[in-house]
């Protein structure tokens, strides 16, 4: 069994943070690791539309990973006290695994508010319940909720081709949630100036929505990328 060591042993926990999200979302989630030099990127796929989230840690030593795992199998092997990742046997993987965003060749489109990002998450999350809430039992079903959610999480966000599920999306895996830093020994977190940035970046069809904390990856144009219903 391979064992990586991640450089910062603090970001173990934010691996497992990040693998306990997406398993919370899909118990069966799996997840592409590639770590072909000193850094590993963790691709997974939540379950509300065809949107790629994508987290990378820099490794203690270069390495060389390629390989598509159990999000539960990996999160039960992180080691956080060591910064170590026990990566499991692979598995068959979804089609999503094979098509990854290109490595380069990005070019920044918008710079983005986090704030405005944040508060687009809860209100469009909130549509969705009190539209729900308001059906007739009947058209309850599960073809209509699809549908409600195609409509809702489709649209553009601010004017950008960025559609509204990469955006819930983000909010979803704790990729949009603010920059904070501990001030001293047992002080209380704040938040911290300049760090928190987000914008959005593009290359081909595919568009990157780039936090302090990962990206969410989306690609347009393409084939079945609706939203499916999911919990919140």
């Amino acid at each position: 069994m391979t064992v990586l060591r991640l450089a910062d042993t603090g970001e173990a926990a934010d691996l497992a943070a990040f693998l306990g999200r997406l398993v919370r979302w899909d118990k069966a989630a799996v997840v592409r690791l590639q770590g072909p030099e000193s850094t590993l990127a963790v691709f997974g796929r939540p379950p509300f539309g065809e949107v790629l989230a994508v987290r990378a840690y820099a490794l203690a030593e270069p390495g060389a990973v390629d390989a598509t795992v159990s999000a539960g199998q990996l999160l039960d092997g992180v080691e956080e006290s060591a910064g170590a990742v026990a990566v499991p046997a692979g598995v068959t993987g979804p089609s999503w695994a094979g098509l990854l965003p290109p490595r380069g060749g990005w070019r920044k489109v918008a710079d983005l508010g986090p704030e405005a990002l944040r508060l687009r998450a809860l209100e469009i999350v909130a549509e969705f319940r009190t539209r729900t809430e308001a059906l007739a039992p009947q058209e309850r079903t599960r073809a209509g909720l699809d549908a409600l959610a195609e409509e809702i999480w489709s649209r553009g966000y601010e004017g950008t081709p960025l559609p509204s599920r990469a955006v819930h999306a983000a909010y979803a895996l704790g990729l949009l949630r603010p920059v904070r830093a501990t001030v001293a020994a047992g002080a209380p977190e704040v938040a911290t100036e300049g760090d928190d940035e987000v914008a959005l970046f593009a290359s081909g069809p595919w568009l990157r929505l780039r936090t302090a904390y990962g990206s969410v990856v989306v690609r347009t144009g393409g084939p079945g990328v609706g939203l499916t219903v999911s919990p919140v």
